[in-house]
C-alpha cells in the first residue's frame, strides 16, 4: 500500500506551508492499520504546515475518529479530512455506517459511537474543543464525525498530561 497526501487547492492555487494552507483528504480502507496510518499522516502534515504543538492532541484524535470509523463501517472505506482555519484544526472522518430513519435507532446509534469516543471527548475537553457526529450530509450517506481543535489551548495539551 502507498499513500499520497494531496493537498487541496488554497486561494490563489498555492497550497504552501502555512497553517491556513493545510487542507487535507485522505481515502483510506477500513482496516485495523487505518489508525496507525492516519496518525503518522497527521503528524507529517502538521510539521510541515508548522503547527507540531498541536501534534499529540490531533494524532490523538485522529486515531480515535478512525478507530471507532473502521470498527463501525459496513464500507470497505474511510475518508479522512484535515483542515486548518481561524485559529483551529478541524477533523472530520466520514464512514458508510448508515444512520437509521427511525429516531430510537437514531439515538441509540449516536449513543454506541459516543461511548466508543469518550477518550476522544476527554482530549476535546482538554482542548476547549468540539466534537460531534451526526449523519453525513455527503450523497453518499453514512455517519460524520468530527473534532476541531483550537490553537491556542491546544497547545498546551502536551503539557497537561
Amino acid at each position: 500500500m502507498s499513500l499520497t497526501l494531496v493537498p487541496h487547492a488554497t486561494v490563489g492555487g498555492e497550497s504552501g506551508a502555512e497553517p491556513d494552507g493545510l487542507a487535507y483528504s485522505l481515502t483510506l480502507p477500513a482496516a485495523l492499520s487505518t489508525p496507525a496510518i492516519a496518525r503518522a499522516a497527521t503528524r507529517h502534515i502538521l510539521a510541515a504546515h508548522h503547527l507540531p504543538e498541536l501534534a499529540d492532541a490531533a494524532v490523538q484524535a485522529v486515531g480515535e475518529l478512525t478507530a471507532t470509523a473502521c470498527q463501525l463501517t459496513p464500507a470497505a472505506q474511510i475518508y479522512v479530512s484535515l483542515r486548518y482555519r481561524s485559529g483551529a484544526l478541524r477533523i472530520t472522518v466520514y464512514d458508510g455506517e448508515p444512520h437509521p430513519a427511525h429516531p430510537r435507532l437514531a439515538a441509540a446509534l449516536d449513543a454506541r459511537r459516543r461511548a466508543a469516543l469518550r477518550l476522544l471527548a476527554r482530549v476535546v475537553k482538554c482542548c476547549e474543543g468540539t466534537w460531534g457526529c451526526g449523519e453525513s450530509p455527503e450523497p453518499g450517506g453514512g455517519t460524520r464525525t468530527w473534532a476541531v481543535l483550537p490553537r491556542a489551548t491546544t497547545a498546551a495539551y502536551a503539557t497537561t498530561l
